[in-house]
């Protein structure tokens, strides 16, 4: 430890701050030496030194809570995982229809989360890596390796059941929906690496982790999987569950579905997208302000403490923000103190300002000339009147406020306010220190978690508009890549915002404004924490679009093989509607364990993404692009003649069995 300060000491210049209304409790500062990085690794230990046989003592602050926040979090994802496993076995079990299909995504699953998490352990090694990182990287892991490994494992079963022999089936798998996932992976890539613009912040290393774990994901499922298929063969089917399949003559629920969207393409539209768009309404009320303690559960120990402090302290529930004034030289030097004094002066002159403390406010009585004789004369020449402030205040009280206050080069006012750190009132007084003009010949600097607030919210929009600027057109251009259209990407990524648009309506509705809050257990502050919307675009945007190419990839094989843009809509819908649906619910199902989380942030990533991979899946893909693509008609599949050539260039197509026919663009316009 490196300093103590309690009200018996004389540290502290106002001993009755830290001593609580009803006099039955005090609070004691502890300074550690190390950096946050460091002194977290051993607070458990330090802690548990901390104890007494007579008195009750709890831990808050800082470090206390960053602990508070590892240890919930690691319940956090323990009850996922509990949970997320189990419900995900039994919804394979009713997509899949036999025992032996149904694990072996789970299998899959697992072994890319595990692959995921020793990444991010890898990655630590270079760079620090965000406390949330194992959580998302298990709740991402989890949901799209499930996802891969189904596709791939419902098309070999689909192969095999058409007679092909094991090896053919396998074949046939890889070449389309192996070819499909590794284009998704690379969406979902593209959208979380979208976070590497957010340099400086835990968003990159978040990024960067849960780009490990897709990679993760589409490794297993193009190579241990096949190897796996390959040894199962035909006893993949063995021990059916009695759950009743989808037609296979192509003439199902998703196929009338389909045909009855297309015939009312407009009538189905507008009432949907409104519909959307109205859930989304909520987001244009959106209150960016960074999470604080109020994020940890009530049970945990730094959060009661907190609780305590600010309900049975005198000023405990304020904010305070400090204003550092920087100089080259001695700060304390003769003609130092009048500019800093004028500044004093300036500070308390702020609207909302309750004090402003400081060794320039010790007496008002007191002006620049005798804070010069205080501070820059020896103690035996100062005035009669310094001499007598001395004495009243106490020359060691004096002493510690010095030393609290100023260091080699710097000294620091701290402005106190009534006002909550993450209000536009705190962000004012932020804004008018700031612009203040620094004493001649120094630096002045304005912190605290008000400013930090201020800054990480300006930080994250001045970064955000090139951020979605690059998972949009990245998004576009590997789908280009795969479908040979320019089109069908376009409106993919315009599809994907109607879903985002919708979670983020109603992240809004439930953790700002505080709707259900009782029902979910969490605290609403008000506001969101300016890094959750962005997770949330840079995972959703992947996610989404997961879905996305796994449709569109076989209506693109379907209409290779009839020709019709109406039918080949109608027949990809039946031949993997139910499927895209039954995924989207295993990954509903897996985002919603992490809804279980105490903490906020975690609580509203699985919630959000469980409400926008649900709309996406029903709504957006049975609904939405039906009708988009029956009225695009052949459209969907145009590009400009360069764009055409290259894409037949680079024989990025997918290689198409002998029975296909290749496409053409036919005369139907439907």
């Amino acid at each position: 430890m490196d300093t103590i300060r309690t009200a018996y000491d004389g540290s502290i210049p106002d001993p009755t701050t830290v001593i609580s209304k009803d006099g039955r409790a005090t609070a004691v500062s502890v300074a550690v030496k190390d950096v946050l990085t460091v002194a977290r690794d051993y607070y458990p230990e330090l802690r548990a030194l901390v104890r007494s046989d007579t008195l009750q003592i709890q831990a808050t602050g800082v470090l206390a809570i960053v602990n508070g926040f590892n240890v919930v979090l690691q319940d956090d994802l323990r009850r996922a995982e509990t949970v997320s496993l189990p419900l995900a076995a039994i919804l394979l079990l009713i997509v899949c229809g036999t025992v032996v299909a149904a694990f072996i995504p789970l299998g899959v699953g697992i072994l890319a989360v595990v692959g995921g998490i020793a990444g991010m352990f890898l990655l630590a090694r270079f760079t620090e890596v965000s406390i949330y990182a194992e959580n998302v990287v298990t709740l991402i892991g989890l949901g799209v390796a499930i996802d891969y490994s189904l596709f791939v494992t419902n098309r070999f079963r689909e192969e095999l059941h058409r007679g092909l022999s094991t090896e053919d089936a396998i074949a046939r798998a890889l070449a389309t929906a192996g070819r499909a996932i590794a284009f998704s992976g690379l969406t979902v890539a593209i959208g979380l690496t979208g976070m590497l613009f957010y340099q400086g912040t835990y968003l990159s290393s978040m990024g960067l982790a849960g780009a490990i774990v897709v990679a993760s994901a589409v490794f297993y499922g193009l190579t241990f999987l096949p190897a796996l298929l390959s040894v199962l063969g035909k006893r993949i089917d063995l021990v059916r569950v009695p759950i009743m399949q989808s037609d296979p003559t192509g003439r199902g629920m998703w196929h009338r579905l389909a045909t009855a969207v297309m015939a009312r393409p407009i009538t189905v539209l507008v009432p949907v997208i409104a519909l959307i768009l109205l859930m989304g309404s909520p987001f244009l009320r959106l209150n960016l302000a960074n999470g604080d303690v109020t994020m940890v559960p009530k049970r945990e120990e730094s959060r009661a403490a907190y609780d305590r402090l600010v309900e049975d302290f005198p000023g405990a529930g304020q904010t305070h923000i400090s204003v550092a004034v920087r100089y080259d030289a001695e700060p304390l030097a003769a003609d130092h103190i009048a500019p800093l004094v004028d500044l004093q002066k300036r500070l308390e002159a702020i609207p909302d300002i309750q004090r402003v403390q400081s060794i320039f406010a010790l007496d008002p009585r007191l002006g620049a000339a005798e804070y010069t004789a205080l501070y820059s004369t020896p103690a035996d020449r100062r005035p009669p009147q310094v001499q007598a402030l001395v004495s009243a205040i106490g020359q060691q009280r004096l002493d510690a406020a010095v030393r609290q206050t100023v260091g080699p080069h710097i000294v620091v006012f701290d402005v106190v306010t009534g006002k909550p750190a993450y209000s536009d009132e705190a962000h004012g007084i932020v804004r008018a220190a700031r612009d203040l003009p620094a004493p001649a010949g120094s630096e002045k600097l304005v912190t605290g978690f008000s400013a930090i607030d201020l800054d990480t919210v300006a930080f994250i929009r001045d970064h955000t508009p090139a951020a979605v600027a690059y998972v949009m057109v990245a998004t576009i251009v590997v789908l280009f890549l795969l479908l040979g259209s320019v089109v069908l990407p376009i409106k993919a990524v315009v599809m994907n915002l109607l879903s985002i648009s919708a979670s983020f309506g109603a992240l809004v509705w439930l953790f700002q404004e505080g709707n259900l809050s009782e029902v979910l257990g969490f605290t609403a502050s008000g506001g969101i924490d300016p890094t959750l919307p962005v997770i949330m675009f840079c995972t959703i945007f992947g996610l989404s679009m997961d879905y996305e190419v796994m449709l569109l990839s076989r209506i693109q094989e379907e209409y290779a093989r009839v020709g019709s843009n109406t039918e080949a809509v109608a027949e990809g819908l039946e031949r993997s509607g139910r499927l895209i649906t039954g995924a989207a619910a295993i990954m509903v199902g897996v985002f919603s364990a992490f809804g279980l989380a105490e903490i906020l942030i975690i609580k509203a990533l699985g919630l959000g993404m469980a409400i926008a991979v649900a709309i996406d899946a029903t709504l957006v893909r049975a609904l939405v692009v039906p009708a988009t693509m029956r009225l695009l008609g052949r459209v969907n599949w145009w590009a400009p003649g360069p764009l055409a050539r290259l894409y037949r260039r680079l024989a990025l197509g997918e290689a198409r069995a002998a029975h296909m026919a290749p496409i053409v663009i036919p005369a139907d316009t439907t």
